[in-house]
């Protein structure tokens, strides 16, 4: 079977740079150093810009910054603009608030397979541990097995057997169309596949749901799911839930283009390419 030989890990943020800078250090301590970085920032301010420069100068991998002006909630267009401006075969997409495991980038290239796309799985950590992680620079990707236990136990994180097993490479594939688990905060991608469907789609409004939109669009091109979990879980760091105003109406969108088999973005990639 052949895996992604290149691969760009696009990392969407907005306006807080004390959780990208723990997300882009995380990064930085992958035991596969074979990737390269794109910040695909939706409007921040110049502090990030300076967190950025600053991680650059001693960062063992490439990273670009690619910046756009706030007008409100645009990752769609953000992780458009980070698809250009990546070199790699293979995009892995990553929240500027989800920090991997030291094993994220070698997990992702071991479950990249053409055809296919990866879904990968998330813990969700509390307000209280996500306060540690960030004041107190507790690691919690290298934290031991017994003190991830009584976090869980205390409540600190949302679950925890998925950090002591690792499920090799088997029956993760489906041919059935799943929208469990479909987040863009943690998703490997061919870039050639997302070419195909003209990535994801710019003319969804506010928060919602353009991520389950790319991977049905993927599905009725012929790309298949695979199910991440046990293998790329990363920390998601806890933030008050994002104004949802729109998200009925834009699941209502994906539920009509699941219905006709719809494959192309509306306002994506290709609209970037000929401007």
């Amino acid at each position: 079977m052949r895996h992604a030989q290149t691969i760009s890990v696009v990392i969407t943020t907005y306006n807080r740079p004390d959780a990208l800078e723990a997300v882009v250090r995380a990064c930085f301590m992958q035991n596969d150093k074979n990737f390269e970085i794109i910040i695909a920032d939706d409007g921040s301010t110049a502090n990030t810009r300076t967190c950025i420069e600053r991680l650059a100068q001693g960062s063992p991998v490439p990273v670009q910054h690619v910046w756009q002006p706030d007008q409100g909630f645009r990752a769609a267009m953000a992780r458009n603009r980070g698809t250009l401006a990546a070199t790699g075969e293979y995009i892995v997409f990553l929240d500027g608030d989800c920090i991997p495991q030291r094993d994220f980038i070698a997990r992702h290239r071991a479950l990249s397979e053409p055809g296919c796309l990866v879904s990968g799985s998330r813990i969700l950590l509390d307000e209280a541990l996500t306060r540690r992680v960030l004041d107190e620079g507790v690691d919690v990707a290298v934290a031991p097995l017994a003190t991830r236990l009584g976090w869980r136990l205390r409540g600190h994180m949302n679950k925890v057997l998925q950090l002591a097993v690792r499920w090799p490479d088997l029956g993760r594939t489906t041919k059935k169309f799943s929208w469990r688990r479909i987040k863009s905060c943690n998703l490997g991608v061919w870039k050639s596949d997302l070419e195909r469907v003209n990535g994801f789609d710019e003319s969804f409004t506010g928060w919602g749901h353009e991520d389950s939109d790319l991977v049905v669009r993927l599905f009725h091109s012929g790309v298949l799911r695979k199910d991440g979990a046990f293998a790329t879980e990363v920390f998601h760091l806890w933030h008050r839930e994002a104004q949802r105003d729109q998200e009925s109406s834009n699941r209502r969108v994906v539920l009509e283009r699941a219905e006709a088999k719809v494959t192309q973005a509306t306002v994506g990639l290709r609209e970037h390419q000929a401007a």
